[in-house]
């Protein structure tokens, strides 16, 4: 299905496919995966950059002519029409969540059926997935090859993209998302709580006085005293993982002026919401985080396995994106997803990357790698840089994790630049 409008200064082309929930096994059942086509009216006839976003379980932006929306388009369109994929299970592909039917052959559901079933079933809406949907459309849109933009999680798939079907692309960006190959999700998680150490160290040398602040808060979370907007009480732990704001621009200033308020306020309560990394209103994001992070393997809560003594227990630690199961009971809106949450904990993950195949890959490639990176290290993301033989990196320590959303079109434009060889 395809339909088209027009807005002040977009041309929006909107596709919906019906997709294998399982591409290797059509038979198995359907899912729709929706896509939209953004060009400018003088672009209609452009090359594809397609737009892979961060996540997993975040759906595509949603464009409009004015500048930031998002900040990297109108430097996109100069070049390029843009497709935006809502990745499987996210805005208007087939939804994933409790109480959701999905488009699934046989009578399968998504967020209805047991543990077993739903683990079964998401194991569908990873990176690899994800690359096969793309695929089907540049297919169905007679394109032979395209570029593809990949932000944070987005970019984990554009490097599934290169190990898989590298004879697609034309070029390939990475933003804050040039992953690891081949190394453990332990390893890989070890390494983000020492990054966070240092952005806790950074943000109370700021702000001198939040270190209390965030003790008198928590003690009032350990009363019950300190309440979601629905009403639940907040644990001191799950007010602790608001640390992954340390590794955003602007992100330290978020915590401060959340920790200048008192605990026991309304706005407190709704400030705080907003800052949690894990919610219900992409509960994707939660049941396959750590899942995005392994190249293989099991990854049996390694966030929690692998916690250093100082992050334990009563710490004033703030965590990041480090998922642990607890979150499936303190956060009200995550607790139906519990069980389908412990079965993917041990579930054996395949491969994503192929180093061989990454190695010989011919494709102007070009990665802004941020050295205070909250969630993906720049020493891993240096390594796999080096695997790249068309890879030209710029490593600045200029923006953290979402420079794309804060810079996006001068970031977007060096790239593009570096891939191309102008710079």
């Amino acid at each position: 299905m395809t339909t088209s409008l027009r807005i002040p200064g977009l041309v929006l082309t909107d596709h919906v496919l019906t997709l294998p929930l399982d591409h290797d096994s059509p038979d198995a059942g359907s899912i729709e995966v929706f896509a939209r086509e953004v060009a400018a009216p003088d672009g209609l006839d452009r090359p594809f950059l397609v737009f892979l976003q961060g996540g997993p379980g975040q759906e595509a932006p949603r464009p409009t002519n004015r500048p930031g929306s998002p900040p990297w388009l109108a430097r996109a369109l100069r070049d390029y029409r843009v497709l935006m994929l809502d990745q499987r299970g996210t805005g208007r592909s087939t939804p994933y969540g409790v109480g959701v039917r999905a488009a699934a052959g046989g009578g399968a559901t998504a967020g209805a059926g047991d543990a077993a079933s739903e683990a079964e079933y998401l194991t569908h809406f990873r990176a690899d997935a994800i690359v096969r949907d793309a695929e089907c459309f540049r297919e169905y849109l007679g394109v032979k090859e395209w570029s593809v933009l990949g932000q944070s999680f987005g970019g984990f798939c554009t490097l599934h993209y290169l190990s898989a079907f590298p004879g697609s692309l034309r070029e390939a960006f990475f933003t804050g998302g040039l992953p690891p190959v081949g190394l453990p999700v332990d390893d890989i998680y070890a390494t983000t709580y020492g990054i966070v150490r240092r952005l806790n160290a950074e943000h109370h040398r700021c702000f001198p006085g939040d270190q209390e602040r965030l003790r008198r808060a928590m003690a009032l979370c350990d009363a019950g005293e300190v309440r979601l907007p629905g009403g639940a009480a907040i644990s001191s732990r799950l007010l602790r993982s608001i640390g992954g704001r340390l590794g955003a621009d602007g992100g330290s200033e978020e915590i401060h002026y959340l920790l200048e308020r008192d605990p026991r306020s309304p706005a407190f309560g709704h400030d705080l919401a907003a800052l949690l990394p894990f919610n219900g209103r992409a509960p994707l994001y939660a049941v396959l985080h750590e899942s995005s992070y392994a190249d293989g393997g099991v990854t049996n809560w390694s966030a929690q396995r692998v916690a250093p003594d100082d992050f334990v227990g009563d710490s004033t630690l703030l965590t990041a994106e480090h998922l642990f199961p607890w979150h499936f009971e303190d956060h009200p809106e995550l607790v139906p997803y519990a069980g389908v949450a412990q079965v993917l904990a041990g579930h054996e993950w395949p491969r994503l990357f192929d180093a061989d195949v990454l190695s010989a890959v011919d494709v102007p490639c070009a990665a802004a790698i941020y050295v205070n990176d909250a969630f993906v290290d720049v020493g891993y993301s240096q390594a796999t840089a080096d695997l790249l033989p068309g890879m030209r990196r710029w490593v600045t320590d200029e923006y953290h994790h979402n420079g794309l959303r804060t810079d996006g079109g001068r970031i977007l434009d060096r790239l593009i630049g570096l891939a191309r060889g102008s710079l």
